[in-house]
């Protein structure tokens, strides 16, 4: 409960409203949102039907501003369209149509591309061998003097409320297209803080049912599948997080003309939080070896148990067995064979026989 309650505390705190809805765009299934900045500040006069290049046209016209332009799984030939007017590298066009990336920043003469890996927690009731737990997803930016393309693939990772978010501070955004670019490395560096405290929650809800004193009572004990598929999806989110240090640390230390040196240290604080997020991942792969042990040796432990159980009523059983096997051979001078009570007597000696063998069994924790 105490699980679930965190769960919606979290969403209802990070819901934001949706600017990249396609329905705000008549340019196209794959173009989101095509916006001209100035000073900060949407530029909303007459330029709601405006193509990509005819807003990038007047931004240059000017000389002042930039467009930022948001798409949505592209087709090669809807990216094309937006390639040869902002001048895009085909190799860096090639990328952001087929996804499937590395994080990573590369140089194409005056242009920046650079591939983020977007996750996402996957709501679940409860947690099995088969659970989806993480889902990732790609986000793909083109920086330019005097323009910003997204591109995303994938069912999440919105960009809306980081528009959200910049257009309430214009003093901000005035700075140009690296502010966006460092909006969105932060956008997605957080993402990975929220999934990672998520999968914190499954990773201790099995650890808690391992190592229950009563594990009826807290639902059974885990099986290793779970544990397993847990550590599947955990190394889904390492896939996205450990190969993005390396393309902040070139944003935040080397100098790009792209990049405005007074925005290079907010780069150096999405560095941090995303070391910070390593640091947990590795934390918890870590103890997830140690749960998945843990759940091995107590399994072993309980096998040897049963064992010793076994064995042991197989030696209570064998007393009876003994004596009934004696005095079932078909000899001819055996002792008691004509007493009148040499059956009860045999009755009542292997029962007590029994007995005392069950109380010795029972004192030395096998039974």
């Amino acid at each position: 409960m105490i699980r679930k309650l965190r769960r919606m505390v979290g969403r209802a705190k990070h819901r934001a409203v949706d600017l990249s809805h396609p329905a705000r765009s008549p340019l196209g299934s794959a173009v989101v949102n095509c916006v001209v900045y100035q000073d900060g500040k949407r530029r909303s006069e007459g330029r709601a039907d405006i193509s990509a290049a005819q807003a990038l046209q007047r931004v240059r016209k000017e000389g002042e501003g930039f467009v930022w332009i948001g798409l949505h799984e592209p087709t090669p030939g809807e990216l094309a369209d937006l390639a040869e007017p902002f001048g895009l590298h085909p190799l860096a066009v090639e990328d952001a149509v087929h996804a499937h990336q590395r994080p990573k920043v590369e140089a194409y003469d005056d242009i920046l591309f650079a591939v983020f890996k977007s996750v996402c927690y996957v709501e679940h009731d409860e947690l099995t061998a088969t659970s989806e737990v993480v889902d990732t997803g790609e986000i793909m930016v083109f920086t330019g003097r005097d323009f910003v393309i997204t591109v995303r693939h994938g069912r999440h990772g919105s960009l809306g409320p980081v528009r959200e978010a910049l257009e309430a501070d214009p003093e901000q955004l005035a700075k140009g297209p690296s502010v966006v670019l460092h909006a969105i490395a932060d956008h997605v560096v957080d993402e990975y803080l929220a999934v990672a405290d998520a999968v914190q929650d499954d990773i201790d809800e099995v650890e808690s049912q391992v190592f229950a004193a009563d594990p009826d009572r807290s639902g059974g004990r885990p099986d290793a599948g779970r544990i397993y598929q847990l550590k599947r999806e955990l190394l889904e989110l390492r896939r996205a997080v450990s190969p993005l240090s390396r393309p902040l640390e070139i944003l935040s230390t080397r100098a790009n003309p792209l990049i405005q040196p007074e925005i290079q240290p907010y780069f150096r604080d999405v560095a941090d939080h995303l070391a910070s997020t390593s640091e947990h991942i590795a934390s918890f792969d870590a103890l997830l070896d140690s749960i998945l042990q843990a759940h091995l040796a107590q399994v072993t432990v309980a096998q040897n148990e049963d064992m010793r159980k076994i064995t042991a009523w197989a030696a209570i059983i064998a007393v009876p067995t003994m004596v009934c096997g004696v005095y079932g051979m078909n000899f001819e001078h055996m002792p008691e064979l004509r007493w009148t009570y040499s059956y009860p007597v045999m009755l009542v000696v292997t029962a007590t026989a029994c007995v005392l063998l069950h109380r010795v069994l029972r004192r030395k924790g096998w039974l």
